[in-house]
């Protein structure tokens, strides 16, 4: 690991020596776990800023509350019209843009 004062320079070198180099089976079973806990604390501070419980959510789309828990805490990933049927009960929007 490259740090200089304990401020880390290469990050992706943490990386690569952490869960393998890129394209690896190990980096990308990283990448996939990083992005359903991203997914999920998406929708954790989307649903509290609505005020919106789990339980009232889970209703709203009609799956249990343990799966909306499990969603937010990054144990699972929903699936696209999962993703979009949260988003809709949470009255969100979800757009797809090009960078400029």
């Amino acid at each position: 690991m490259q740090t200089n004062n304990h401020k880390i320079v290469d990050y992706d070198a943490v990386l690569d020596n952490k869960f393998g180099k890129v394209g690896t089976p190990e980096r990308e079973a990283f990448r996939k776990e990083a992005y359903t806990y991203y997914m999920g604390q998406m929708i954790h501070d989307a649903r509290k800023s609505e005020k919106v419980t789990q339980t009232e959510l889970a209703s709203r789309i009609g799956v249990g509350k343990s799966y909306i828990s499990k969603i937010e805490n990054g144990d699972i990933e929903p699936g696209v019209g999962t993703f979009y049927r949260i988003i809709d009960a949470l009255g969100l929007r979800f757009e797809i843009v090009r960078p400029v």
